[in-house]
């Protein structure tokens, strides 16, 4: 079976840490986003994945190549110019000619793709929508259903009392390819906002999906931090990781003081520096070839690769982007990547 990945958001809410790095590509531990979500395919019989790109697309490229390394087969299709999520799908359709699914590239849940399309199948569905359930909808789009499970209705960030639905769209689907003939070529539309609502006019059956566990959008640094913290702490489980609450992992060729304290869970890198009396964790990443100086303290937080962290300094609640220098005494504090916080003494990557 076939999937798409809505590849080429800009990324607009991570600014700093997408300025340079299109955000599939954002690291999660050590692993790119897109290629955790990839991984987890594997085991639902997916084989092919296509790859719609419009941002930064030959960092995605240089990375999956052909797919080999993922063990899956991948193809490109690169937008010339934004296309919304329905354009996106429309540019891709050559594609497939049988069922598919459809994932924006920034969610992630835990969701039974092999439940989903047996759900899709028993009804019948044109599209099936994954749902989430949220408690305050009206910062979405929600989506209104009849007591069979299809969809009756899209409301967009509803007021108090204008529904009693409380499920949002998770951004995954499976779509059948006739649903293709009803988005324009070339042109930017949504698929949540307008063609949803068009195929519902045009009495396609559209079901809902809503045995959805965890699921999270990494649109923002608090949604990106909270997510490694859910990691750490066991709440959600990927192919590549492992962790529980107590978790400490360890990375080969690091070099760390016996005098550190280590509260768990922890993840460091692979070739990283941990100076004497420095304290680190809980929901701590260090990535790889990281550096940290004497009696330095860092707790709830996310290090990419290779920053080099001053004596004295502290950082909780922050990311801190790779190449980064964090100088001595600095104290970092605040539930945003810190990066926007201190962007205008940004030089270099150098925080003062």
């Amino acid at each position: 079976m076939k999937a798409l990945f809505l590849a080429g958001g800009l990324g607009s809410r991570l600014k700093e840490m997408t300025k340079k790095l299109p955000k599939p590509m954002i690291p999660i531990l050590e692993q790119p986003l897109l290629s955790l979500n990839i991984e987890r395919l594997k085991k639902y019989d997916i084989d092919e994945i296509v790859l719609s790109t419009y941002y930064l697309p030959q960092k995605i490229k240089d990375y999956f190549g052909d797919g080999t390394r993922q063990g899956i087969k991948i193809s490109y299709q690169k937008e010339e110019k934004p296309l919304g999520t329905g354009g996106a799908i429309k540019a891709a359709g050559k594609f497939f000619s049988e069922t598919f699914f459809v994932f924006n590239a920034d969610i992630v849940s835990d969701i039974d793709l092999k439940a989903m399309l047996r759900v899709h199948r028993e009804k019948k569905a044109d599209v099936t929508i994954a749902v989430t359930r949220v408690e305050n909808p009206e910062n979405y789009g929600v989506i209104e259903h009849d007591d069979e499970g299809y969809v009756t209705d899209f409301k967009e960030k509803p007021k108090k009392g204008e529904t009693s639905s409380n499920l949002i769209n998770a951004g995954i689907y499976i779509l059948e390819p006739r649903i293709l003939d009803e988005i324009m070529v070339g042109v930017s539309t949504s698929i949540e906002r307008e063609i949803y609502p068009l195929l519902l006019r045009k009495n396609y059956k559209l079901a809902m999906y809503d045995q959805c566990k965890y699921w999270r959008d990494l649109g923002t640094p608090q949604d990106y931090l909270a997510f490694h913290q859910d990691i750490l702490g066991g709440r959600v489980n990927f192919p590549a990781y492992n962790f529980s609450k107590a978790s400490i992992y360890i990375g080969s060729d690091t070099r760390i003081s016996d005098t550190v304290k280590l509260i768990s869970p922890v993840y460091i890198g692979n070739g990283s520096t941990i100076a004497p009396y420095s304290v680190i964790g809980p929901y701590t990443v260090l990535g790889k070839n990281t550096t940290i100086g004497k009696k330095s303290r860092l707790k709830d937080c996310v290090v990419w690769a290779s920053v080099n962290v001053g004596n004295c300094a502290q950082i909780s609640n922050a990311v801190v982007m790779s190449d980064g220098i964090v100088t001595s005494k600095k104290n970092i504090s605040q539930k945003d990547s810190f990066l926007m916080k201190f962007r205008n003494l940004l030089q270099n990557n150098r925080i003062f």
